[in-house]
């Protein structure tokens, strides 16, 4: 069967940098960070202070204030960004038949703080007075159910759970169902809101989390004094076409996908393999998918998380697939700015990459001071370039074992 074509035609994201896609994407070539003091709750007498926070987010002025509190806000930050795709691609309802077009949005942990909230109430009130709409609105694939449900999106409606590689299986999964002739269209994506005394103490306690006071120093991928990564939110969604379909009504191309590789480390429930071999082959596949040679990419948007085992594993793993060409090829992380947003990491980081790709603009690796010999990459470090880049990758590594790689060849008309 004749494999179709995908091409990105709209993009969605509400971020620690911004509330929207153009804002997240500007904020990220000025190099800003968006990593501060916890304010989602009372952080006091506890180890971890600073987390990456969508700020001035207003669920009550989007969606009204009794349809907000029928969504929990990672299900918010979902909406907001597949409207802001949808619009973005002057996409409407009558564009495609919506029985051929789907819904891919992940959550790695989904409404917890509605979990939390409503503990307390059954514990306070008795169980049988929880809210009911704890399980509708705190359930993970809630957020691509609303989703669909906004959109008419009668297609395929799924949500991977697969930790920190969620956003990018959702965007590697549309990318297969269209290419594969099942869908024209599909919106795809990841949210998360996890900023919760729970959430936050549960990474705390098994150390993956940055404990400086110091948000210059605290999500330092790459960096020699690494300790950890910092909690972000929001969402990230792409809207996928068909590409003889995004040409027939006009719309304007980002990016084109053109390869997708995903295995599974099997290897520890946290930790990946030291040798990055799963990664390395996430990377490998991806590239034969795409029916592209390693020299062929000009840059690479790491998972890059600030802890010691996955920036050395992944810089591992890079060396493995790309040889020689990995002294040269560019490789940053954009969680230096934005924190790591979990199941949303990969759908922002894949916007980040295509727009990387459209402008000629390599995003830094922003607070980078000492060097680590194990991870002797160009990091892009502190300051962004301007660099014409053919082919980029964009890599998530998740709890469990979970890698994907997903391959973007710049749009040429």
């Amino acid at each position: 069967m004749e494999r179709r074509r995908v091409v990105i035609t709209g993009l969605g994201a509400v971020t620690p940098l911004g509330l929207t896609a153009p804002e997240s994407w500007q904020a990220v070539r000025d190099g800003v960070c968006g990593i501060g003091p916890i304010t989602r709750y009372d952080p006091a007498g506890l180890k971890v202070q600073l987390a990456a926070e969508v700020k001035g987010f207003d669920p009550d002025a989007l969606f009204g204030r009794q349809e907000a509190k029928r969504m929990g806000r990672f299900t918010q930050f979902a909406l907001a960004a597949s409207r802001e795709a949808l619009a973005d691609a002057g996409f409407r309802s009558e564009d495609a038949d919506p029985r051929r077009c789907g819904v891919i949005v992940s959550s790695g942990i989904g409404g917890i703080s509605i979990t939390e909230e409503e503990h307390d109430r059954g514990l306070a009130r008795g169980w049988d007075r929880v809210s009911p709409f704890f399980i509708p609105t705190g359930i993970c694939n809630m957020g691509a159910g609303r989703v669909a449900i906004d959109a008419g999106f009668q297609g395929m409606c799924t949500c991977p759970v697969t930790a920190c590689a969620g956003g990018t299986n959702a965007v590697g999964d549309a990318f297969r169902y269209i290419r594969d002739g099942y869908a024209e269209v599909m919106l795809c994506g990841g949210a998360e809101a996890a900023l919760t005394p729970l959430a936050v103490g549960g990474f705390t306690s098994m150390k993956a989390l940055s404990q400086s006071t110091d948000p210059s120093r605290a999500s330092i991928p790459f960096d020699a004094e690494r300790n950890g990564f910092v909690m972000g939110e929001g969402a990230g969604i792409l809207l996928l076409e068909e590409l003889d379909h995004a040409l027939a009504r006009n719309a304007k191309i980002y990016a084109e996908i053109t390869g997708y590789g995903v295995t599974c480390d099997a290897y520890h429930m946290t930790a990946p393999r030291p040798d990055g071999s799963g990664g390395a082959e996430a990377m490998a596949q991806a590239l034969r998918d795409g029916n592209a040679k390693p020299e062929d990419v000009g840059y690479i948007n790491a998972h890059g998380t600030s802890t010691h085992l996955n920036d050395a594993g992944e810089t591992a793993a890079i060396k493995t697939v790309f040889g020689d060409h990995a002294k040269t090829l560019a490789v940053s992380s954009t969680k230096s700015m934005t924190g790591h947003m979990l199941g949303a990491a990969g759908a922002v980081e894949a916007i980040f990459t295509a727009l990387a790709l459209r402008d000629g603009f390599l995003p830094a690796t922003i607070n980078y001071q000492v060097p680590d010999p194990e991870c002797d990459l160009d990091v892009v470090p502190n300051q962004g370039r301007a660099e014409d880049v053919r082919y980029a990758l964009s890599n998530s590594l998740g709890f469990g074992g979970h890698n994907g790689s997903i391959l973007f060849r710049k749009w040429e008309a």
